[in-house]
């Protein structure tokens, strides 16, 4: 089936299939957050992106073989609700952007910086700190060799605008300025985006909108 990024929480997974890569998302808890399973498909090594809520429903989606690594994007309370169960589940190793580990209330093993790479088996993904939404947001950028490039953004960015910054001025121009140059400047209108909470977009359906953004101010 043709995968379309519209999930529910409580209803199936939907997965998208690519060359190297598949990736399951899922929708979990009262806040309709995202979570990412990523397989590698040559080795099928698996990481997690946001243990968000419901361990039960990720575990199952998780299966017998495990992951190797789940990324918490930021710090924010939905993002990590399900984290320490599928830890301890799993034992898998965690990642979190360097600024936003301390608030996040499992051990952080790997502290993940601007333009670190993050492998799931022989898959590569490049994160991106992006500071506004919180002091240590990243996204995950996975640049496709036989497509275009995917990117995990968390509360980053969303179909409509950036994420929240809670009507403070210097957060918004922070955040605006992070995406324009690391996201938008450098991947193609193709780049499918993959947010924390509701559907999908790519950069070429927001990217006319930027100057919205801009002038209201989130």
């Amino acid at each position: 089936m043709t995968y379309s990024g519209e999930v529910r929480v409580g209803g199936p997974a939907d997965v998208h299939e690519l060359k190297d890569l598949m990736i399951t998302k899922v929708a979990v808890g009262p806040m309709d957050n995202n979570a990412y399973l990523l397989r590698c498909r040559a080795t099928d090594e698996q990481l997690l992106i946001d243990a968000a809520n419901d361990a039960e429903s990720l575990l199952g989606t998780i299966g017998d073989d495990g992951i190797a690594s789940v990324v918490t994007t930021h710090r924010h309370g939905d993002h990590w609700q399900a984290l320490a169960e599928v830890v301890a589940a799993t034992g898998a190793r965690t990642y979190a952007g360097r600024h936003d580990a301390e608030g996040i209330p499992v051990p952080t093993d790997v502290l993940v910086d601007d333009g670190d790479t993050i492998r799931v088996g022989n898959v590569e993904l490049t994160a991106r700190h992006l500071v506004g939404h919180t002091p240590g947001s990243i996204v995950l950028v996975y640049d496709d060799p036989h497509g275009h490039p995917h990117v995990f953004t968390g509360d980053c960015l969303f179909p409509g605008g950036v994420g929240n910054t809670r009507k403070d001025p210097k957060a918004f121009a922070s955040l605006i300025h992070d995406v324009e140059t690391k996201i938008f400047d450098v991947l193609p209108d193709e780049t499918w985006v993959y947010p924390g909470h509701g559907n999908d977009t790519t950069l070429g359906a927001e990217r006319p909108h930027l100057p919205e953004w801009h002038a209201r101010g989130w």
